[in-house]
């Protein structure tokens, strides 16, 4: 018989995600983990791709074998940790941390984050409009009315527009549709919590669930989803000048982003 080979263990990244990897990086009592093997490959695993350093598979910090559906999803991870430099920096790592929180966190609560998932529908962003100046209000109708069709047309969600603070009650009809649309794009089987991860992620980020679905069901790039969900920081950084915390905040945002739109579309045609 031959015998399994033993796991790489990722605690750290459970406490990577609670601190700024930078100041942890200057700090003697929380260092980052110094890099701990030689290579990073994929390899054969029932149900997909394991993810293998030194030969060794990875598991995620809750002990959860890291599968990849697909050998194109496996070789990214892969990448990641192959990226590494002389320690391993979790905030550098954003698909493996997105599938860890899928394997770990998601898999264990699908019906709660897509209950949550949901709320965001109730309050989306695309619906809430500025009524002056002229051209922020061309710029959001520019970019938001065509989402608004797309979850009208596509998805069969009506949903109601407010100018300001007002807030835009939704048609429980509309909340129904935008649920049946989530479930439809979740699926089931092996992939169903990286769909719905993936789905979350997009959806915090941009803080609007039609956009993220826009997204994942490629009715828009990335790309334009990204300009798209920054209309306004966009028109007040032209306005007063930008700042360079928050564009490195962004950027930061964008790389998860990124990560995201990356898995869903890696993993939107298994079922």
């Amino acid at each position: 018989m031959t015998k399994e080979p033993s796991t790489f263990s990722t605690d750290f990244f459970i406490e990577a995600a609670e601190r700024d990897p930078v100041k942890a990086a200057r700090d003697p009592a929380r260092p980052l983990p110094k890099r701990f093997y030689m290579e990073a490959t994929i390899g054969d695993a029932d149900g997909g791709f394991s993810i293998l350093l030194d030969g060794r598979p990875v598991n995620t910090p809750a002990k959860r074998r890291v599968i990849a559906p697909s050998r194109e999803l496996a070789e990214a991870l892969a990448a990641e940790w192959a990226a590494q430099g002389e320690v391993v920096d979790p905030s550098t790592m954003p698909l493996t941390k997105l599938v860890n929180s899928a394997l770990d966190g998601v898999s264990q609560n699908m019906a709660e984050v897509e209950a949550e998932l949901v709320k965001y529908a109730g309050s989306d962003m695309i619906c809430y409009r500025a009524g002056e100046p002229e051209s922020l209000v061309a710029a959001q109708r520019a970019a938001w009315d065509p989402l608004i069709a797309f979850a009208r047309d596509k998805l069969g969600a009506r949903l109601a527009l407010a100018e300001g603070v007002m807030f835009a009650a939704q048609q429980q009809e509309s909340l129904d549709a935008m649920a049946a649309a989530v479930r439809a794009f979740v699926g089931e089987g092996h992939g169903a919590a990286l769909r719905l991860a993936a789905l979350h992620v997009m959806t915090t980020l941009t803080g609007s669930l039609v956009l993220a679905l826009a997204k994942a069901l490629k009715e828009i790039g990335l790309a334009e989803a990204w300009a798209a969900a920054h209309i306004d920081e966009d028109f007040q950084m032209r306005t007063w000048g930008e700042d360079p915390e928050a564009l490195a905040r962004r950027a930061a945002r964008f790389s998860e982003m990124s990560a995201a739109a990356f898995l869903s579309d890696r993993v939107s045609a298994l079922r």
